[in-house]
């Protein structure tokens, strides 16, 4: 197993698109990634401290992390059904087994379930070809029957794949991820001949780079982002499409000092009539039916007027 040869995408400007609108006219969507996750006891993880993170028993950062599945996910649930916002749920299939009343919280509400890795303790690399399909198939397999859905969207844990992750995914019905942070509009990835995409997410408007890698507080994180989503809302009136996604861990913004502040920021991208509220099962969906014909035309196009 190599490298990629190159990127599975094509160069294609956002300048000069075809303008993109989604139902309703909508200029803009916009979805919550949620990430259920599982840990690995006396493997070490995402970690409020490096003191005790490589010792063989780490109550710190171990119990840090749990306390998202026990009553992080419970504060922000509330907060969620208040402002009715659509969720991708990020699920690890170890989660999924452990946690079954989260499952059962987002299927009663219909929310997306994504496959991310067995758990968080494992970046997924190092595998062959085989090793890693029979993996996925047990992926599939485990949040199949847990969610009463097979998934058909993927992110890595800490977005990494391998050089044969895509196919893979295509192979076993996936038909996107959001690994690929390349831009603001849904674009089509090589995944070996079959329609694949890159729904967008972001790795900046997301928790954990904000409080454990940056150490930003509660009030900064809000402001960043209300701002990704007022610049991006702004930008829709002239250029149509962005989506719109902000990535949030129980075990952090579930944290009632900071939860506080996520208040402020659910309430101001929630209920405006322009945007779009959809998971990206459903953003996947409807772009793959109604533009993904007419996006890689249009990058064929570019690409014919510039080599």
């Amino acid at each position: 197993m190599g490298p990629l040869e190159r990127e599975p995408y094509r160069h294609w400007p956002i300048d000069g698109r075809p303008e993109l609108r989604y139902p309703g006219g909508k200029v803009l969507a916009c979805y919550v990634a949620l990430n259920i996750e599982r840990f690995d006891l006396g493997r070490p993880a995402t970690s409020r401290t490096g003191v005790t993170a490589g010792l063989p028993v780490d109550p710190l950062n171990h119990g840090w992390r749990d306390y998202g599945a026990r009553v992080g996910f419970w504060r922000l649930l509330e907060a969620l059904d208040r402002f009715e916002l659509p969720v991708s749920t990020l699920l690890n299939a170890d989660a999924a087994l452990a946690y079954p009343e989260i499952v059962a919280a987002g299927r009663e509400r219909g929310w997306a379930f994504l496959g991310h890795g067995r758990s968080n303790s494992e970046l997924w690399t190092g595998f062959d070809r085989d090793t890693e399909r029979a993996a996925l198939r047990e992926i599939v397999r485990v949040l199949t029957e847990t969610t009463g859905a097979r998934p058909r969207g993927w992110l890595g844990p800490a977005l990494t794949e391998t050089a044969n992750t895509l196919g893979l995914l295509a192979e076993l019905g996936f038909t996107y991820s959001l690994d690929w942070i390349v831009d603001d509009q849904p674009v089509p990835l090589d995944a070996g001949g079959t329609p694949f995409l890159s729904v967008p997410y972001s790795i900046e408007i997301n928790d954990i780079p904000a409080f454990v890698d940056q150490g930003l507080t509660p009030a900064q994180f809000t402001e960043l982002v209300v701002d990704q989503f007022e610049v991006l809302h702004a930008e829709a009136a002239r250029r149509p499409g962005a989506v719109f996604s902000v990535s949030l861990h129980p075990f952090l913004v579930g944290q009632p000092f900071r939860h506080k502040h996520l208040l402020t920021a659910l309430e101001a991208i929630s209920g405006h009539h322009d945007v779009w509220y959809a998971n990206t099962d459903e953003i996947a969906r409807w772009f793959l039916a109604d533009r993904y014909e007419q996006a890689t035309q249009a990058i064929d196009e570019h690409h014919r007027r510039t080599t």
